[in-house]
């Protein structure tokens, strides 16, 4: 086996973990290594750090594999590693049908991913390593897991940097273009050929659990409590007539960024009383709408397709505008009609928005993208109602997003009481040592005017 020896200076990443090795870290070869073979790696003095495949086009020249020896990716390597893979989601997902399955780097495979919906998984290969071998991929799976049918979804930027093309298709058996799975007790409808990715973001699965709590217990807010009625506790309104609507305890909640509706879905089972899903693709809306019928929660979803800071921002404006009208300010000019469709406001407030920083460069633009979603989306929350907001955005540091949040909560003269902080579910586990795998950020926050 070829070897690829480490420069003496370089930062000692690869030692605190990190599988990466870039090409300005590697002082020589030793063997003449093709692209995509595996090699030894070791430090300037030989010793022996681990093995991992190569690619000298790419600015990240190696992955490493193992801090061991690794003979061969052939096909009993691959099922050896995806039974380790399977074992961790049993053991953390009972019961779930549907979740990442491998998630590179930090399932020892970098550079692969597998999502699996139910009997069918979808892949996707990110580097010439493991694009040489698809074939000892596909039959591992089919070892391990036994699906009906194994589809690709390699459809993304980041393999030209591998000197890759793009590429999807059927690669085993039979995969239907949608696949009904389970989510936390939840149908969800995924479509692995056009939807986003691989089709559907697990990553939140657990931070959508976590809304539970803020579901409920609202009731009191319109003037309704539990009354004794005929022998039976029954919520009467302030007028002292029963309400029958079941929800009547309900939030309201505004979903933005929908994609297929997953926040929304559980906010309805966890006994919302209305929530708006918002997207800007008519494409995802129909998703959701096809996600909420499954799970018979149509009387309780409007569906917006919208640009969620023009939606926010119109929102915002009809609210001052009623405000100052209520104050009877001289600014309001009552000849003029409300903005309309704006003015609202409701209980949870939902923003999960795509990555806004996908380079570092990016970061300052995403800073302003961030700020004015959360500082619009907080003025419409109701007194002491919650923000739910989170950020994928890698370069978007915890600190700076809580930073950023912080500034927004000032502008818009609110108080923001964290009530939780979490990270991405347990289907993507983080090696330390690793901060790309720390990306997912996502916080609830209570809302008061100060």
């Amino acid at each position: 086996m070829a070897k690829v020896i480490l420069d003496k200076n370089r930062k000692k990443r690869l030692e605190d973990g990190h599988p990466w090795i870039y090409n300005n870290e590697i002082s020589g070869t030793e063997g003449d290594p093709a692209p995509g073979d595996l090699v030894e790696v070791t430090d300037h003095r030989g010793k022996p750090l681990g093995t991992g495949y190569y690619n000298p086009s790419s600015q990240i020249t190696v992955r490493l594999l193992s801090r061991g020896k690794v003979e061969e990716m052939d096909q009993a390597f691959f099922a050896a590693r995806f039974r380790d893979c399977l074992r961790h989601r049993e053991r953390f997902l009972s019961g779930e049908n549907a979740y990442r399955l491998v998630y590179g780097e930090a399932d020892f495979l970098p550079g692969l991913i597998v999502d699996r919906f139910a009997d069918v998984l979808v892949v996707q290969i990110l580097t010439l390593g493991m694009d040489k071998r698809r074939d000892a991929i596909v039959s591992a799976l089919v070892e391990v897991v036994r699906p009906l049918g194994i589809y690709e979804r390699s459809d993304v930027s980041v393999r030209a940097l591998e000197g890759l093309e793009e590429t999807t298709g059927l690669l085993h058996g039979d995969c239907p273009r949608h696949v009904t799975v389970t989510e936390n007790g939840l149908l969800v409808k995924v479509d692995i050929e056009q939807g986003q990715k691989t089709g559907y973001f697990f990553d939140q699965r657990e931070n959508r659990a976590s809304i539970r709590p803020l579901m409920t217990g609202w009731g009191e807010r319109s003037g309704i409590s539990l009354q004794d009625v005929d022998g039976m506790r029954r919520p009467v309104n302030k007028n002292g007539k029963v309400v029958e609507f079941p929800y009547w305890d309900g939030a309201t909640v505004l979903e933005c960024f929908s994609h297929t509706g997953s926040f929304t879905l559980h906010a309805c089972a966890y006994g919302a009383k209305k929530v708006t899903c918002l997207d800007i693709s008519a494409h995802a809306i129909e998703s959701a709408r096809e996600n909420v019928r499954l799970n018979g929660f149509e009387d309780r979803v409007e569906f917006v397709v919208a640009d969620a800071f023009e939606y926010l921002r119109e929102n915002v404006k009809g609210l001052e505008e009623r405000k100052r009208r209520a104050d009877g300010s001289s600014k309001a000019d009552t000849s003029v009609p409300m903005p309309a469709g704006g003015g609202r406001s409701w209980d949870v407030v939902i923003l999960d928005p795509p990555a806004f920083a996908k380079t570092r460069s990016a970061v300052k633009g995403a800073c302003r993208g961030y700020k004015d979603i959360n500082l619009h989306g907080m003025k419409l929350v109701s007194e002491g109602g919650y923000l739910v907001t989170a950020s994928c955005s890698y370069h978007m540091r915890p600190d700076l997003f809580l930073e950023t949040i912080g500034e927004a909560a000032r502008d818009a003269g609110k108080t923001l009481r964290l009530i939780e902080w979490r990270a991405a579910g347990k289907d993507h586990p983080q090696i330390l040592g690793v901060d790309e795998g720390h990306y997912l950020k996502f916080a609830v926050f209570e809302v008061r005017s100060r």
